[in-house]
């Protein structure tokens, strides 16, 4: 698998994944072309493999797979890797108001690289971030499309 560059609009890339190794393996390859100050919205149903993509993208950046579960309940894990953290956060049990009150601005402008599950519940998401959707295609096969939501250079 390979992707475009990020920080730049690009043409969406879509892949088919028939297992959660194959969702991690797409995630881990976005993983590889990230830096510093990367946002990740991610898209999908309850199960459509989440945090699967993020486990990918935390081996891509360098930072521990293993330690990556859903934050649903502590709202943001960090994973630690060199030069940069993974910041994963967890919308799906917040409301508006929770999620206005969650420093989502702060930690976007930091120094790390974020990666928000259930992005759609927040409505201020940022305008130049890079956008996953995860969707049940059948039974056996998940679609998985990469965009960037940047203005063209």
């Amino acid at each position: 698998m390979s992707l475009p560059p990020v920080h730049r609009a690009f043409k969406p890339a879509v892949f088919e994944t028939m297992s959660q190794a194959e969702t991690e393996n797409a995630g881990e390859s976005l993983g590889r072309t990230l830096r510093s100050g990367d946002v990740i919205l991610l898209f999908g149903e309850l199960g459509a493999g989440k945090t699967a993509f993020v486990r990918g993208l935390a081996r891509g950046i360098g930072a521990v797979p293993d330690e990556v579960t859903s934050p649903t309940f502590t709202i943001v894990q960090e994973y630690p890797a060199q030069p940069v953290t993974l910041f994963h956060v967890d919308l799906y049990r917040l409301d508006a108001a929770e999620i206005d009150d969650l420093g989502l601005d702060d930690l976007i402008s930091g120094e790390g690289i974020v990666a928000i599950e259930w992005a759609e519940r927040w409505k201020d998401r940022p305008n130049d971030a890079i956008e996953v959707v995860l969707e049940d295609v059948d039974d056996q096969r998940r679609r998985v499309t990469i965009s960037s939501t940047a203005p063209p250079e």
